[in-house]
C-alpha cells in the first residue's frame, strides 16, 4: 500500500488537465535536498540528475520536476535549505581566540563543504540562481560572522579599526580552506588551519602570543 507522503507526491490533475504542484512534507523535503547535495559531494554537478535523485529517494522523477522545475533550481533549494553557521556563535572573549576557534570550527567542516564547493565551482559560473545560492548558503554567512568576530576585537581595542590585514581575513581561511585540496590533494583540517591562523593571520594582525 501506498504511504500517504508518497500519496501525495504523486500530484494531481485539474480539469482542465494541466498538473498542479505536488503537495511533499517538509520531512520528505529535507529527504531530497540531503539526497541531492550528497550526490553532487560524491559525483560532481554534470553527473547529478533529476532520475539519480529519484532512484535514491524511492520517489517519481516527475516529482521532483513538480516540485523543482530544473536541476539548477533543484540545487539552489537544497543549498539554501541547507545553510548553517560554522562560525556564528564564536566569541572566546579575545580576538585572537576568535580566530583559532574559527580556524577548528573551518577544520571540522571543510571536508564536506570544500567538497560542495568544488563540484559547484564550473556549474556557478553559468547560472545565476545557482550562483546566489552558493553565496547565500556557504559564504554570506560566514563572511558575516566573521567580520563580527573582527569588530568585536576592534571594540576591545585589541586592533585598529583600520588594521589593513582585517579586509583579508575572511578571504584568508575560506581562501585556504578551497585551495589546499587543489595545491597539496589533501583537506585544509583543523590542524593545518589552526597552524595556519598561528603562522599568517596572527602574525598579519600583530597578535602573535595574543591568547
Amino acid at each position: 500500500m501506498t504511504s500517504p507522503d508518497r500519496a501525495a507526491e504523486a500530484g494531481t490533475t485539474d480539469p482542465t488537465g494541466s498538473s498542479r504542484r505536488s503537495k511533499i512534507t517538509p520531512e520528505r523535503e529535507q529527504e531530497f535536498y540531503e539526497a541531492v547535495l550528497d550526490q553532487l559531494r560524491e559525483c560532481g554537478y554534470d553527473a547529478v540528475t533529476m532520475e539519480g535523485v529519484a532512484a535514491s529517494t524511492r520517489c517519481s522523477k516527475s516529482t521532483l520536476y513538480r516540485q523543482w522545475k530544473t536541476k539548477p533550481q533543484f540545487v539552489a533549494a537544497a543549498l539554501r535549505a541547507n545553510r548553517c553557521v560554522r562560525f556564528a556563535g564564536i566569541d572566546t572573549g579575545t580576538l585572537a581566540g576568535d580566530l583559532r576557534e574559527a580556524a577548528r570550527a573551518a577544520g571540522e567542516w571543510s571536508t564536506r563543504d570544500s567538497m560542495l564547493v568544488q563540484a559547484l565551482s564550473h556549474a556557478v559560473l553559468q547560472d545565476e540562481d545557482l550562483r546566489s545560492a552558493l553565496r547565500e548558503a556557504l559564504v554570506e554567512p560566514e563572511t558575516r560572522a566573521l567580520d563580527e568576530v573582527i569588530e568585536r576585537g576592534v571594540a576591545r581595542g585589541e586592533i585598529a579599526a583600520d588594521h589593513p590585514a582585517t579586509r583579508f581575513i575572511t578571504a584568508q581561511l575560506m581562501g585556504v580552506v578551497r585551495a589546499r585540496p587543489v595545491l597539496e590533494g589533501k583537506q585544509a583540517d583543523e590542524e593545518y588551519l589552526s597552524d595556519f591562523v598561528e603562522a599568517c593571520v596572527l602574525p598579519a594582525l600583530g597578535l602573535t602570543g595574543a591568547t
